[in-house]
């Protein structure tokens, strides 16, 4: 086995601008690292199965959790429990990159409500 990072992984660009990279995928357990740029967000959506840890490396954003706003900085995580409505967003004026773990994999887990 060896090191990885997103000079190596596999990479995937979502949304308006905002990259991904595949750190580790497996169905019990998939971390990716995704970039941010500054007024950009995903759609609000719900995992049914998965939950999910997002973690600042740098930055800040806000993640819309059942209706409510928590403000992260770099440093910073918050937990997003299976069947919770949620929305990353970054409407700040500087990118921010962040680590994303799901258990199990969200692949086919995921209805956009918006």
């Amino acid at each position: 086995m060896k090191a990885i990072s997103i000079r190596s992984a596999e990479h995937y660009v979502w949304g308006e601008g905002c990259d991904g990279w595949h750190l580790f995928k497996d169905p019990d357990l998939h971390v990716i690292q995704e970039a941010v740029p500054p007024g950009a967000s995903e759609r609000r959506h719900v995992h049914a199965k998965a939950r999910q840890f997002f973690y600042i490396l740098s930055g800040q954003a806000v993640m819309e959790l059942d209706g409510e706003d928590h403000a992260l900085a770099a440093g910073e995580g918050i937990h997003i429990p299976a069947g919770s409505p949620h929305q990353f967003k970054n409407p700040f004026e500087a990118a921010v990159s962040f680590l994303v773990i799901s258990n199990p994999t969200t692949r086919g887990d995921r209805t956009d409500l918006d």
